[in-house]
């Protein structure tokens, strides 16, 4: 476990001070992880730039935001938005032939999966297509950033790209089966990923969620000769939560962006090792919208309100109390998410060094089961725990990147269920 290091004290508070610069490469859709650091650094008055994907019109062309789009990711992020397209990844890139890699899949029905063949020399074109035009935009976004941090300004840059699932709409009822498929709808990750369209998704997972962050940090190269600069991203690769009393690793299977995730691990690794502050802060499993997918991997959620009740943020637990139907406690919510992290099933496949690991028809069976089971407690499907959480660990995590990116310690850290607890009682 070498590379396992879980922050385990609170940071002292960060001194960023009006005048100092948050950089948030990636673009702000909802609440989501980024929110909490936005949150940390408007408190401080620091002045906070963002950046937008860009949108795509019907016939595919990549363009900045217009005017109404902008006012709106704007006021949402509450800064100002270099508006010029850092769509991330290659999915839509023509290859050699024309033809781009969403493209090839026209025809394709979901159980054919196995037997699409695509051509590696083509992904790979279209691959370093998306590769130039996202290096080329990320060069004139930084020279537009540049003349907006005033000298002498600390320069905070939070990279925030995630994802890369290709935009074929064949690829969603493929991974909803392999992510909440049961019986005879069950897919086994393990032969997806070994599949063309599995490795296609392997390539865009690292493109878009890992490799992003070295075309950052290179691209912001002059901005550390004139500024303190420092660099957080956001990881998952588990978390530490309660299991029979004590903080013990576990994780989400099965996770497919866990290997892009590892790389951006190297990615920090590399920086750090060449002096430049660069830290990966590997978060806690939430359920949001982009998650909503990957049912289940709210069930190690739920601990967290264990580890809160250790550390008296009561106000947390009674809230989520309240949204129980009648006759229900937090307790029975504890014990059930207790026995399933304890369970064989979930066990077996827990081993830190091999992750990410695949699914099994009997593991996923039992972890969608146990979340249905759980969520089926809330006295209102809309209205549920698992979001008071959730809100909880993006209010946590968000304070503890903005602190500890201050005077960072170490290229990764995992941000485990009893510091995000700590940090709140704080407050």
């Amino acid at each position: 476990m070498s590379r396992y290091h879980a922050m385990t004290e609170v940071p002292a508070t960060a001194g960023y001070k009006e005048g100092d610069v948050l950089f948030l490469c990636g673009e702000l859709f909802g609440r989501g992880y980024a929110n909490g650091i936005v949150d940390e650094a408007r408190a401080k008055g620091m002045t906070i730039i963002g950046a937008t994907v860009g949108r795509r019109d019907a016939d595919g062309t990549l363009r900045p935001l217009n005017e109404e789009e902008l006012a709106t990711a704007e006021a949402g992020l509450g800064g100002k938005i270099i508006n010029i397209p850092l769509e991330a990844g290659f999915d839509m890139e023509p290859g050699q032939d024309g033809v781009a890699p969403v493209d090839r899949f026209k025809g394709v029905k979901p159980d054919d999966w196995a037997s699409v063949k695509l051509d590696p020399a083509e992904v790979e074109y279209s691959k370093q297509r998306g590769t130039e035009r996202f290096c080329k935009n990320l060069a004139a976004v930084v020279a537009e950033l540049e003349q907006m941090i005033p000298a002498g300004s600390k320069l905070l840059v939070v990279h925030t790209m995630a994802g890369g699932i290709p935009r074929a709409r064949v690829f969603m009822p493929i991974l909803n089966k392999l992510f909440k498929g049961q019986g005879d709808r069950f897919l086994s990750s393990e032969a997806f990923w070994n599949s063309d369209m599995g490795k296609l998704c392997d390539a865009s997972f690292n493109e878009v969620t890992a490799d992003t962050f070295r075309y950052l940090i290179d691209a912001t190269a002059d901005l550390r000769e004139k500024h303190d600069t420092h660099y957080a991203a956001y990881g998952y690769h588990g978390t530490g939560v309660l299991i029979d009393g004590v903080i013990t690793w576990q994780s989400y299977t099965p996770y497919l962006q866990g290997w892009a995730k590892i790389r951006l691990e190297d990615i920090a690794i590399e920086a750090w090792e060449k002096g430049i502050k660069a830290t990966v802060y590997n978060c806690p499993e939430i359920l949001t919208n982009s998650s909503a997918l990957f049912l289940g991997v709210e069930n190690s959620l739920y601990p967290l309100m264990g580890a809160l009740r250790a550390e008296g943020v009561e106000s947390v637990v009674n809230e989520c109390q309240a949204l129980l139907r009648e006759g229900t406690t937090v307790d029975d919510l504890l014990k059930i998410a207790n026995t399933y992290l304890t369970s064989e099933l979930i066990t077996s496949t827990r081993d830190f060094d091999s992750w990410p690991q695949h699914n099994k028809p009997e593991q996923q069976e039992y972890m969608l089961n146990t979340s249905a089971e759980l969520i089926s407690m809330n006295a209102d499907q809309k209205d549920i725990v698992c979001a008071v959480l959730s809100r909880a660990v993006f209010q946590g995590v968000g304070s503890l990147m903005f602190n500890s990116s201050w005077n960072p310690q170490a290229p990764v850290f995992w941000l485990n269920h009893d510091v995000i607890a700590k940090t709140l009682a704080k407050g």
